[in-house]
């Protein structure tokens, strides 16, 4: 790992735990184990950190999506395989996921607004699935706004207790998420 990758990891974690604002390059350079003017050798600023975070988790929500965007199956079986794509990128590196989630309101211009159309367009992609299934009388919903944010919302608080060591691995999270999302409780 390069000492650039190094200093991303220690800072996600950081910035997870302690928040982006409460976070200084001192704590950064502390848990480094260098000097912290050291650290603008290897990198630009805090912010730029973050940067490189919130796009990288952007760019594999997205690439998650694209697998299953084109599809050519029903809309309940394409949002249930955009729901296990979601899920698969929240677990695969939880404190980058919480960080993504959470702290991205510190981007600065214009880094924010490019982060707000990203997120528009994952969230538009969602209801557009959900528009499918309405279309095609395989949901019964009204408002696709409201469908996706309810579950989106319920998936990104995986972050806060999902543990890599845990009874259920992120196949299975995914499987029980999407029956419980798609199906409901009464129906599960």
């Amino acid at each position: 790992m390069s000492r650039k990758e190094q200093i991303d990891q220690v800072a996600t974690t950081l910035f997870k735990s302690r928040g982006f604002a409460a976070t200084t390059m001192r704590d950064l350079a502390l848990e480094l184990g260098i000097e912290a003017g050291s650290l603008y050798s290897h990198i630009k600023s805090k912010e730029d950190i973050l940067q490189r975070v919130c796009f990288k988790m952007a760019d594999e929500f997205m690439a998650a999506f694209a697998d299953v965007k084109n599809q050519d199956v029903p809309a309940s079986e394409k949002l249930r395989l955009a729901i296990a794509g979601h899920v698969r990128v929240l677990t695969k590196n939880p404190p980058a996921a919480g960080v993504f989630l959470n702290e991205w309101r510190h981007l600065s211009e214009p880094a924010l607004g490019k982060f707000n159309q990203l997120r528009h367009e994952y969230e538009e992609s969602f209801r557009e699935i959900v528009r499918e299934g309405i279309a095609s009388g395989e949901f019964k919903v009204n408002d696709e706004k409201f469908v996706v944010l309810t579950l989106l919302s319920s998936l990104n608080w995986l972050h806060m207790w999902y543990k890599p060591e845990g009874k259920m691995s992120p196949d299975e999270i995914a499987d029980y998420l999407s029956n419980l999302l798609l199906n409901g409780l009464k129906n599960f």
